[in-house]
């Protein structure tokens, strides 16, 4: 179980630390079971006012908040080390130091990062940054009426025939190997 020192001495390291620090795996988890605990002492207790009382609250408040600082800070540094990352890589020590869904944030950034440097070079080459919006495709086999992105009823469509479709339906379609790709990129 998580201590209230812990979740600040988490939040002093994270502070004077430029690299991502190292949390427990479950930190989070037992971090929110000591926020539940506390709480229902708290509310199990008659004497609002006594001294030991009002200091748990305080206490409670206090690791709320340090956590809440602690997650900011590790949000920045996530964010700084995913532009390095499309720059120039990153260190594997970084992304071990990561809690779960600060990894998926993470790669999620580096994939936009990295998307808009092609279209930043596509634009500077002259031309749009949207060039591939649509495919032109040929379906392979029949494919009964679907709804888009938009949630638009698109088809439905015979084998054969050929659409000129979002490129995002049209990955989805060419996955289940059910169009083949008549334009070219």
């Amino acid at each position: 179980m998580i201590t209230f020192n812990e979740i600040y001495e988490g939040l002093r390291k994270e502070k004077y630390s430029d690299s991502l620090q190292l949390l427990p795996k479950k930190f989070l988890q037992e971090s929110q079971q000591y926020f539940k605990e506390k709480q229902e002492f708290l509310s199990k207790e008659t004497d609002m006012f006594n001294d030991m009382v009002l200091k748990d609250k305080k206490k409670l408040e206090n690791a709320i908040s340090s956590l809440k600082d602690l997650l900011r800070l590790r949000k920045k540094k996530i964010l700084n080390l995913a532009f390095v990352a499309s720059e120039v890589g990153i260190e594997k020590k970084d992304f071990e130091n990561m809690l779960g869904f600060e990894k998926e944030l993470f790669e999620t950034l580096v994939k936009s990062l990295e998307k808009s440097n092609k279209d930043k070079d596509s634009e500077m080459k002259g031309g749009s940054s949207n060039e591939l919006k649509n495919r032109l495709i040929r379906f392979l086999e029949d494919v009964p009426a679907f709804l888009d992105m938009e949630g638009e009823e698109i088809g439905p469509f015979k084998k054969g025939e050929v659409a000129n479709l979002s490129t995002d339906v049209v990955e989805i379609l060419e996955k289940d190997n059910r169009v083949e790709i008549i334009d070219e990129d």
